[in-house]
């Protein structure tokens, strides 16, 4: 019974410990890695998210790239250091949710060894073609797609993105086939899009944003749950009779697991509400970007939604890393 006793007791000290520093929390300083490329989508959006979270808890948030295989050495660099609050990592898509199935020596479990804190903005997948060469519409590029005589070629952001899975669930749900073709960065494929080289690209809104609006390509459909308001004349899947192909490229703030509860809330909403500030939601739309609110919990559901509805399609592409 004493034993007992003094087992409650230490959790009740623990969760009042644990409610101080919260409270205290920032004192100094603090660091969001960035993943990806300095310069990008991602880079760009931890620098608003920094600025939210700055101005939320009136202490710097800096911003400090880390970059390189996917991501993963960025997410790894914040796994070795305490859940005390001094380092958040950006993360995505691809490093929670699809990474997992793709490659099995990850050397992270994104759920048990992070805690997923905030939805930042998400980009749709744009099935864009030539504005020259290419067809008008979605129905015209399937009419040219199942007549042709070998699959139609396409660029992505690489090899198990979500731009390549959106294209190959497409072309199962029409009934037609197409092959990818690999490049080193998002780029050169839309270069050999505009010079002739591939039928079409399936990559980001954010990643395609310059030349949809210079009309070097046409958007034919994109995969967001409604229509991007700098971009109202593309359509969505869904709204085309594919509602099973909507799906966003996301980013997000995570943390290493096991830090305070309140601060995660804290966090959550500071985040939440900078991202509502009309400066934040116009610099996110001219990205190519859609930015939501969403609560830790509806996020975390989220990230297991969306790892299993990718994982059999990954296993049946056979992407999954030998």
């Amino acid at each position: 019974m004493k034993r007992r006793s003094l087992a409650l007791a230490a959790a009740v000290l623990a969760l009042f410990v644990s409610a101080a520093r919260a409270d205290e929390w920032p004192a100094h300083p603090v660091r969001i890695v960035n993943t990806f490329a300095a310069g990008g989508a991602a880079d760009i959006l931890a620098r608003i998210a920094a600025d939210a979270l700055s101005t939320a808890f009136h202490q710097q948030f800096v911003v400090e790239t880390r970059a390189g295989a996917g991501g993963i050495i960025g997410v790894q660099s914040v796994l070795n250091t305490p859940p005390d609050g001094d380092n958040f990592v950006i993360t995505n898509v691809s490093l929670l949710a699809l990474d997992p199935t793709t490659k099995p020596r990850l050397g992270f479990d994104p759920v048990r060894d992070l805690v997923n804190i905030a939805y930042i903005a998400g980009s749709p997948v744009v099935l864009s073609v030539n504005a020259a060469s290419g067809p008008a519409t979605l129905a015209e590029f399937l009419a040219r797609a199942r007549t042709a005589e070998k699959p139609l070629t396409y660029s992505s952001s690489g090899i198990g993105s979500m731009g390549q899975l959106v294209a190959e669930l497409f072309a199962r749900k029409a009934g037609v086939r197409f092959e990818l073709i690999p490049y080193k960065g998002a780029s050169q494929g839309l270069a050999d899009l505009v010079g002739g080289h591939i039928a079409f690209s399936a990559q980001t809104v954010s990643s395609t944003a310059a030349m949809l609006k210079a009309g070097t390509l046409v958007g034919l459909a994109e995969t967001g749950n409604a229509r991007m308001a700098d971009f109202p004349k593309i359509p969505t899947f869904a709204e085309l009779g594919y509602p099973d192909v909507a799906s966003t490229v996301w980013f997000s703030l995570s943390a290493p697991a096991g830090l305070s509860p309140a601060i995660v809330a804290k966090v959550n909403r500071a985040i939440a509400t900078g991202m509502a500030a009309p400066a934040a939601q116009q610099r996110a739309r001219e990205l190519g970007f859609v930015a939501e609110p969403m609560t830790v919990e509806a996020f975390n559901a989220l990230v297991v939604h969306e790892t299993a509805r990718w994982k059999p399609i990954i296993e049946e592409l056979g992407l999954v890393e030998k």
